[in-house]
């Protein structure tokens, strides 16, 4: 069998930084709440003349660098984004072009909010299993910012902006082990965007293209179904929960991370936490921390890592990698 292994990471954070003492002057919040409900302590903003394909590149540059390839090495670039560029062409596409992967190479986005990169691991992972790419850039980049409500105490507290990126090569020893995916459209009231090219501004014309969610009920769901998900993950690896080395789960709220954490029976010093440094990226949180953690050492080759994140839609999946 073919299998897909990660041969390098890499990411990129802004240099803006805005902090939450920054907030409490923009809406009615505070420090010490922000922390204690999220564990947030501050977020990055891309500057007025980066995209989403701007910070995709860096860190898809950083992946490369890592795994000791050129861009000419690379058969497939998919990006999970939210927050593309434009609606087309892609932003992988633009990427592509800019970093100088061959033409005629495969590029394309992937859009499942939070969980995009997990769907784009998952897609990548298939191209290279079925012999259908050899070298894949698997890319999360997100711009948060331009879709936030400044004056919604209740989201632009949350997020922030940032890209992750991972190099996966063809190998015959196991990689990514498994991925699990699923959606639930029924949920789209609680967590989204109302604004679309076919759907126009509607009645929401004052605040559309903004994020609106309803927070308390995301979480419950969250918590929930996330808890579902890694049982699924386990029993169908035939793991146990202490088998698991790393939980890395998308960085949108500590609370959420810690409840998943409570379920694999894992203490926190197994799990790698990067949101308060960042908030939530959505699909550049799950690489932007695996290259944290590559990078610091903690994460070891051989280890067995846990990727789980769940994102607007709602959309969830997860991954479980031997690194």
């Amino acid at each position: 069998m073919t299998y897909a292994r990660i041969k390098g990471t890499g990411s990129y954070l802004p240099e803006k930084i805005l902090t939450n003492a920054e907030l409490e002057k923009l809406v009615d919040t505070s420090d010490s709440w922000i922390r204690e409900r999220t564990g947030i302590r501050e977020r990055r903003i891309v500057g007025d003349d980066q995209t989403c394909r701007d910070l995709a590149v860096i860190a898809a540059s950083r992946a490369l660098d890592a795994a000791g390839l050129k861009a000419s090495d690379i058969d497939l670039v998919v990006l999970g984004t939210c927050t593309p560029d434009r609606i087309f062409p892609s932003t992988a596409c633009l990427i592509q072009t800019e970093m100088g992967i061959r033409p005629g190479a495969v590029a394309f986005d992937v859009s499942a909010a939070c969980s995009g990169f997990v769907y784009a691991l998952d897609v990548a992972n298939r191209f290279i299993a079925t012999g259908g790419a050899k070298r894949a850039l698997v890319i999360g980049s997100e711009t948060m910012s331009r879709i936030i409500d400044w004056t919604d105490r209740g989201t632009c507290v949350l997020f922030g902006d940032g890209a992750g990126a991972v190099v996966l090569e063809a190998d015959d020893t196991p990689g990514i082990l498994s991925t699990h995916l699923h959606a639930d459209g029924g949920f789209e009231d609680l967590l989204n965007v109302p604004w679309g090219v076919s759907q126009g501004y509607g009645e929401l014309e004052g605040s559309a293209g903004k994020l609106h969610m309803r927070g308390n009920e995301v979480f419950k769901v969250a918590v929930r179904t996330l808890g579902r998900i890694v049982d699924e993950t386990l029993e169908a690896n035939g793991l146990q929960k202490q088998d698991v080395d790393w939980l890395i789960p998308h960085q949108a709220n500590i609370r959420i991370i810690q409840a998943t954490a409570k379920k694999l029976g894992l203490p926190m010093e197994q799990v790698v936490q990067t949101v308060a440094e960042h908030g939530n990226t959505s699909a550049a949180s799950i690489p932007l921390a695996l290259d944290t953690a590559v990078r610091d050492g903690r994460i070891q080759r051989g280890e067995l890592l846990l990727l789980e994140a769940f994102g607007g839609g709602f959309t969830w999946g997860s991954a479980l990698i031997r690194y």
